[in-house]
């Protein structure tokens, strides 16, 4: 413990100076130390720090920029895909489309011309039937005029000439036509 004598034996303002105010050249030594430990720390780590930070700074910066410039691609590419499908889409549709109307078209000509083509085939078996039909009653008259001279011939016993013969003919065709 203390004494309260050898405290009081001490001289107060000697004891301020000595423990409270600092000497001097150590308070200089010691700020100029400082000083230059901070310049030093400065120069040698936080300008190259400093420095190192920014670049990775602007790094970063510019892969998020190239990031939102290829996602904004993506996106317009995407875009332009759904753009070109929906196009395809309408382009397949209209070809179908164009596909069946004319499909129908060809079925409708050829049917047209299958049509036409029967129509003709029964023109034309109407018209060779009626030519038949004409040949047939011209070879009956042929033979009915060849009966009827022989038949006349007989009845008359005598060679009939061309006028009586033709007379007797037209005669007789036309009693049959009625």
């Amino acid at each position: 413990m203390f004494n309260l004598v050898s405290l009081a034996s001490i001289d107060v303002g000697e004891y301020i100076q000595k423990n409270l105010i600092p000497n001097w050249v150590s308070f200089v030594c010691q700020l100029g130390a400082l000083v230059v430990m901070i310049l030093v720390i400065f120069f040698v780590a936080y300008k190259p720090v400093r420095k190192m930070l920014k670049k990775r700074s602007d790094y970063i910066e510019d892969n998020i920029r190239q990031a939102e410039e290829a996602k904004a691609e993506a996106l317009k590419n995407a875009s332009q895909s759904e753009e070109a499908i929906i196009a395809s889409k309408k382009e397949a549709a209209n070809i179908i489309a164009q596909a069946k109307e004319t499909a129908d078209n060809n079925s409708r000509a050829m049917i047209e011309e299958t049509r036409n083509e029967i129509n003709k085939m029964k023109s034309l078996a109407e018209e060779d039937i009626a030519r038949s039909k004409e040949e047939a009653k011209e070879e009956i008259r042929q033979e009915m005029v060849s009966v009827a001279l022989a038949a006349s011939e007989e009845v008359l016993k005598r060679e009939v000439n061309e006028k009586d013969n033709a007379r007797i003919v037209e005669n007789f065709i036309k009693d049959m036509d009625k």
